[in-house]
């Protein structure tokens, strides 16, 4: 007779930690579109020269984070990002220290009454205008980018699809 193998008990279901971990993966997705931009493409005018470049959304991503963290009262807010002066690296580290506070505040109020500071109507409407708000610009930059000539590549497009491997890579 084959012997069984014990199955291995799933780990219990917590709504806070799949709130944060859906953040976090959104967060993955927007440092794995920094890494996969060239570098040329950072600081590329726009086809009318008028509007934002990829650096000043980026800018204004973090910026908005930094909004919300203010009214949601949190207790860490970072310093906002000067889009003539952010570069690849310092909005890697930029990101990364909003997305922590963002973490600590989807957790905090999934914890408690689900209620957030500043924003209606509740912590689960909180992370999906979180999310939109970065797919849209995520969308934008990769737009831009292809517009200057320095399109993102198949496999870089197709790796912002990737939710499970971007999971993954932010900790689940």
């Amino acid at each position: 007779m084959a012997d069984k193998v014990a199955a291995v008990p799933k780990k219990e279901f917590s709504f806070p930690d799949a709130l944060v971990q859906a953040y976090r993966t959104n967060e993955r997705m927007n440092q794995y579109l920094i890494e996969n931009l060239a570098a040329e493409a950072w600081r590329a005018p726009t086809l009318d020269r008028k509007g934002r470049d990829i650096a000043a959304i980026f800018a204004h991503m973090h910026n908005v984070r930094v909004m919300s963290l203010k009214a949601a009262k949190s207790a860490h807010v970072p310093e906002q990002l000067d889009r003539l002066k952010c570069t690849p690296e310092i909005t890697t580290k930029a990101f990364a220290e909003s997305a922590r506070a963002l973490s600590a505040t989807l957790m905090a109020s999934s914890n408690a009454s689900g209620a957030v500071k500043g924003f209606k109507p509740d912590v689960v409407g909180f992370l999906g205008y979180l999310i939109a708000h970065d797919a849209h610009h995520r969308g934008q930059i990769s737009m831009l980018a292809r517009q200057a000539g320095h399109a993102l590549t198949q496999k870089a497009m197709f790796g912002m699809w990737e939710w499970g491997s971007r999971s993954k890579e932010a900790g689940a």
